[in-house]
């Protein structure tokens, strides 16, 4: 999600309990769009700006960031105007997504002056500016000109100033039934009504408010009556309350251990479902710092497993047409005991057809019905079956050819598959690089290394997942085929249990039990981490298989991570990830 109007508050909150008073001690410029500035005021802090098109964040970091050799002009400007100079106030005009920072420094005449360093979060229209004390542009670090924006310039010698794109309530100045009134006036969807007539409320943040007040967040405003305005007018004094005191929460909602939202108040609208999983932080910049690394490590992955998933799929719908077409080839052979009937007939009856006719009706006596065998005018009557004969053959050595090219492709398709669950599962580029070599080690992919030797490109870079029960049970989980097979064929001992979730692709779970009795709830939880690290894992509930390693083979020449057994235990487990069992390595 985006900034909204609160989350800037929460950071405007934060930031006058702990720039306030400070100095500037250091400004760079990372990146065309970014400042990092160092202020010290008792402690030091870095404040990261970042003026970024899809990444827009303002927040208080840990880690230093490099610079370039040369610092742009934005950053000699500021350097020049802002090197030591004390922050007066963090402000935010009216719950819009602005940082305005009143600076004071000394001129070259040694004189005090006042600078505005103003930080815009509004997606791609995002921008730093740096004003004068009566609000002249100095300079940004993206310049708007007419040609690009006719709503506002930004550009030097022009005057700043917010534009007002649409007409909305604020939460803080305009009394709650004013704004109750605004979204009793709306039509459609109740909660898009709220976050278009309330300034700096998000879609999410309406959610939240809709499900405080037990309304339908899909609903549309005519359903709603007196009383679910009056508990939405409650909601709403309790979000005003809330930001008007600073008495913010910061909280994180994640999905299978994936950030999906976050807000500076708590959000009940998710916490009430066991499917998300919510964590609080001790500032928003905490929770940003987290929210966008770990969206960004994952949109990295993605990005870099996109060549490897386009191999996948053209190769998954290659053979899956490929198979296609052998099952319809191998049904038209079944018609091939028809061919050898008709030869056997003519063989045995044939004495009393009449020459050249083009069909001969007998009895057949595999099931006493009649049957019309067509026949060549031109051929004799033995021919003619010699002719069934041979088409019986040919069809016959067709389906057998057939039948294990089908075996083939299957087993081709359920591989292919299988490294398509482990691209979901890719954590970091370790994974990448294991399926990667997988994939070329299978043909899929080009061998690019100047070394021969292939073995060398079957190390495994990457680590299996290990979890720890409160049993004191330990739990291993194959990120892709070759840690499979690892685990599964050098890692488990035979008396440890293997766990698969039935029929579809998945991890192999190694349960190591060092030759103990291991608890039915042991069991349970082995049983949910491998339904979630399978194709199934968005199911409710998911059939697992398990087995003592002893009674898993791996048939000879089969592909990685490929395995028979013949008996097997079955358990039915729902989906978890268990993330606080986890095992950090």
């Amino acid at each position: 999600m985006a900034l909204d109007g609160i989350t800037v508050s929460c950071l405007v909150h934060e930031w006058q309990q702990t720039l306030v008073g400070g100095r500037i001690t250091k400004i760079s410029q990372p990146e065309p769009d970014e400042l990092l500035l160092a202020i010290k005021n008792y402690d030091t802090y870095r404040l990261h700006l970042s003026a970024s098109a899809s990444l827009p964040l303002a927040c208080l970091i840990t880690d230093n960031r490099p610079s370039p050799l040369t610092a742009p002009n934005f950053c000699m400007l500021l350097r020049k105007h802002l090197n030591s100079a004390r922050i007066l106030s963090v402000e935010q005009p009216d719950l819009e997504r602005i940082i305005r920072i009143r600076i004071e420094h000394l001129d070259e005449m040694g004189d005090t002056r006042v600078k505005w360093l103003i930080i815009e979060l509004m997606g791609k229209h995002s921008n730093i500016i740096f004003c004068d004390e009566n609000e002249t542009i100095i300079d940004s670090i993206k310049r708007v000109s007419a040609m690009v924006s006719s709503v506002r310039e930004v550009l030097p010698g022009r005057t700043y100033f917010i534009p007002k794109t649409a007409d909305k309530l604020s939460l803080l100045s305009d009394p709650v039934p004013a704004l109750i009134d605004a979204v009793r006036s709306c039509t459609g969807d109740l909660r898009r009504a709220i976050y278009t007539t309330i300034t700096g409320i998000s879609p999410v943040i309406a959610n939240e408010l809709a499900h405080r007040a037990v309304l339908d967040t899909a609903g549309d405003v005519a359903e709603c009556d007196e009383a679910a305005f009056t508990r939405l007018a409650d909601a709403l004094t309790w979000l005003h309350t809330a930001v008007a005191n600073g008495d913010f929460a910061p909280m994180c909602v994640l999905s299978d251990g994936i950030p999906a939202e976050f807000a500076a108040v708590p959000l009940t609208v998710y916490t009430d479902f066991p499917k998300y999983e919510a964590r609080t932080f001790d500032s928003m910049s905490a929770l940003l710092l987290y929210y966008y690394e770990t969206k960004e490590a994952t949109t990295r992955i993605r990005q870099k497993s996109a060549e490897l998933r386009r191999t996948v799929q053209t190769a998954v719908e290659r053979v899956a047409k490929k198979l296609d077409l052998q099952e319809k080839q191998f049904a038209d052979t079944e018609k091939k005991d028809r061919f050898r009937i008709c030869g056997e007939l003519l063989t045995t009856y044939g004495y009393s057809a009449v020459s050249g006719s083009e069909s001969f009706t007998c009895t057949n006596y595999y099931d006493n019905s009649e049957i019309t065998i067509a026949l060549d005018p031109t051929l004799s009557i033995m021919d003619n079956a010699k002719r069934y004969y041979e088409r019986y053959s040919k069809l016959k050595r067709t389906g057998e050819a057939l039948a294990s090219h089908i075996a083939e492709s299957r087993d081709e398709l359920a591989h292919l598959e299988s490294v398509r669950e482990s691209l979901e599962f890719a954590a970091d580029e370790a994974d990448l690089a294991d399926i990667r070599k997988e994939l070329t080690d299978c043909g899929y992919l080009k061998f690019h290394r100047g070394s021969s030797d292939k073995r060398a490109s079957r190390k495994m870079t990457s680590r299996p997942y290990h979890y720890r029960t409160a049993e004191g049970f330990d739990i291993y989980v194959g990120r892709n085929n070759y840690q499979n097979e690892e685990l599964t064929h050098r890692f488990a001992a035979n008396s440890d249990w293997w766990f698969h979730a039935k029929g579809v692709p998945g991890s192999h779970v190694i349960l190591h039990s060092g030759g103990a009795d291991v608890p039915d709830a042991v069991f349970e939880i082995a049983g949910s981490i491998a339904a979630f690290y399978s194709k199934n894992r968005d199911g409710h509930k998911v059939e697992i298989d398990y087995i003592q390693k002893k009674h898993v083979k791996k048939p000879a020449g089969a592909k990685p991570g490929f395995v028979v057994y013949y008996t097997n235990y079955s358990l039915v487990a729902e989906p978890a990830e268990h993330a606080e069992l986890l095992v950090k390595e």
